[in-house]
């Protein structure tokens, strides 16, 4: 019960679904993400693709901000914006783990020693560590390297995402209230 003006139920009350503004706003965010996450296997444009997806993350947050309907409240669009952000990183995290894992079994030890530059194979050397001994690891263990690290690409991008989702809807519902 109110007793005139806008109550905290009152807004509820206008503003029931931010959840709906969060997946609708995921969704085009997941597909942006998507994009970003198979562009980075361009050499040239995969360093480019990296900071474009955390402001993607940003921008999907203020999106579903901007779904939501006024009066806007800055925790309605931080809960909106962890969403869409939660649902984009779900689909560029597991993006990046299949492409991951598939690197992981497809390339052989020597590839995987080929991408390391000489230089740090030299810092290596001056910090007492054969080259030999890592290549007989990677033979070894290469593979599961490749599914850990996947696993945590997935989970670092969920939280990435919900994080920097729930940042942008907050900054742009405090900011744009209607």
């Amino acid at each position: 019960m109110s007793t005139g003006g806008y109550m905290p139920d009152d807004i509820v009350a206008a503003n029931p679904k931010p959840g709906k503004a969060g997946m609708k706003a995921g969704l085009i965010g997941a597909a942006v993400v998507l994009v970003l996450t198979l562009l980075s296997l361009i050499p040239a444009v995969g360093s480019c693709c990296s900071c474009l997806s955390i402001l993607a993350y940003v921008g999907v947050g203020v999106l579903a901000g901007f779904y939501l309907t006024p009066p806007r409240q800055a925790g309605q669009g931080a809960g909106a914006g962890a969403i869409a952000g939660l649902i984009a990183g779900a689909i560029g995290g597991l993006a990046s783990s299949i492409i991951t894992a598939i690197r992981a079994a497809t390339m052989t030890p020597a590839d995987m020693m080929q991408q390391i530059p000489s230089w740090q194979w030299d810092q290596l050397e001056q910090y007492g560590m054969d080259p030999r001994m890592y290549q007989e690891m990677m033979q070894q263990y290469g593979s599961v390297y490749g599914y850990v690290g996947a696993g945590l690409c997935c989970l670092g991008s969920l939280a990435i995402g919900a994080a920097l989702g729930a940042i942008g809807g907050a900054i742009y519902a405090a900011a744009k209230k209607d």
